[in-house]
Order: structure tokens, then C-alpha cells, then sequence
């Protein structure tokens, strides 16, 4: 068994910062890719960054700039910082990993993020 717990979401007014963390514990070979998705009310969920376990990453477009994401392999943890928030920001925050021998990705509870002043 595996399990993710996210932290960190809550309310921020525009041009603020928050801190996502995810920690990975439970009965793990090695975690392989990690990543954050979003999903805001009446949308499809999205990636908005994710990292591999050499620290190689990718980014939404729209984030980009402003959203940093990075891991802690000893941790099993990934992070996303986020600055400069703004309104469209707001949703639900899912950190999603990939563990060596699992044929699909472990996801987290979710968290919610509201930029809202």
C-alpha cells in the first residue's frame, strides 16, 4: 500500500504565495516521475508541472514563471512553489506519482487552493 498526503492549499489574495508539498509513503521500491495536476470547477483536470527522478521538469504554460516544482527523493517528497497566484489559479491541487513497478500512477486526496481577494 502506498499513500500520498498533500499539504499546503488554502486561501491567498492575487500576487500571493503558497507552498504544496506531497509526501509518499508506505510500501515503496523507488518513485519514479512526479507531478502536480489541478482541477478547477466545471474543467478538465490538468498537469500543471511535473519532475522526473533526475530533476528534469516540465510546466504548464501558463504557470511558467511563476510555479517552481521540485522533489526531495530521500523524502519521497515533491513540492510546488507558487508566486505570483492569481485568480485562475483556484482549484483543487492533485499530486500524482509514479512508482517503479506499479502499472498506473498513485494520486493524492487533493488540496484546494483559492486565490480570492
Amino acid at each position: 500500500q502506498v499513500q500520498l498526503v498533500e499539504s499546503g492549499g488554502g486561501l491567498v489574495q492575487p500576487g500571493g504565495s503558497l507552498r504544496l508539498s506531497c509526501v509518499a509513503s508506505g510500501s515503496i521500491v523507488r518513485v519514479d516521475d512526479m507531478g502536480w495536476y489541478r482541477q478547477a470547477p466545471g474543467k478538465e483536470r490538468e498537469l500543471v508541472a511535473s519532475i522526473t527522478r533526475g530533476g528534469i521538469t516540465k510546466q504548464l504554460d501558463s504557470v511558467k514563471g511563476r510555479f517552481t516544482i521540485s522533489r526531495d527523493n530521500a523524502k519521497n517528497t515533491v513540492y510546488l512553489q507558487m508566486n505570483s497566484l492569481k485568480p485562475e489559479d483556484t482549484a483543487v491541487y492533485y499530486c500524482n506519482v509514479a512508482m517503479y513497478g506499479s502499472r498506473s500512477p498513485y494520486w493524492g486526496q487533493g488540496t484546494q487552493v483559492t486565490v480570492s481577494s
